[in-house]
């Protein structure tokens, strides 16, 4: 199964990158299969490291930015513990990884993962409908290469409708940050 959230990765400079990431997992949450593609500073630095951390998240205002590389100023985060890396703080759970295998024979490359290490900050908030649009929002927004202007208005116009119902503050400044940059690249 695809668990969404964001993974955390640093370069041999040690410059810090946040991205949402959707790995494959497996139930028992110690392996994943990391897709990055090989144009992102994620894929580049889990090469060179072949280290990061994925964390589990509701700040859906949080993955948005970073979704379109608008983070004003880089989240709070602490050392990871068995890996060199970095936990974000308002994360819910995290998970320390190391990448076994590399596979760059397609566009996304295939990274098989190990976990090291993982713990707990607090209670995830729970399923909300407004959320979870906002992370679609987010998917959509990054895929705007790939899909057709039409198509991807459609969506985003049903998504729109569940924001505007079920959306707390945050989900609603999130989803107009998306619709914004979706505007402005298709502009």
């Amino acid at each position: 199964m695809i668990l969404e959230g964001i993974v955390s990765s640093r370069n041999r400079q040690g410059e810090l990158n946040i991205a949402p990431m959707g790995p494959l997992v497996n139930p028992e949450m110690s392996q994943f299969v990391l897709r990055p593609f090989q144009t992102s500073r994620t894929f580049h630095n889990l090469k060179e490291t072949r280290c990061g951390v994925f964390h589990v998240v509701d700040d859906v205002l949080l993955l948005a930015k970073a979704a379109i590389s608008q983070l004003d100023e880089t989240p709070n985060t602490f050392p990871a513990e068995q890996i060199e890396g970095d936990v974000i703080s308002s994360a819910c759970r995290w998970y320390e990884f190391q990448i076994d295998t590399i596979d760059e024979s397609a566009d996304r490359t295939v990274m098989q993962a190990s976990v090291v290490h993982h713990g707990r900050i607090r209670d995830y908030f729970g399923l909300n409908r407004a959320k979870h649009a906002v992370l679609e929002a987010a998917i959509l927004a990054t895929r705007i290469h790939i899909i057709e202007k039409h198509d991807l208005q459609t969506q985003y116009r049903a998504l729109a409708e569940i924001v505007k119902k079920t959306a707390g503050p945050e989900e609603h400044t999130a989803f107009h940050l998306l619709e914004e940059y979706i505007s402005k690249a298709y502009a």
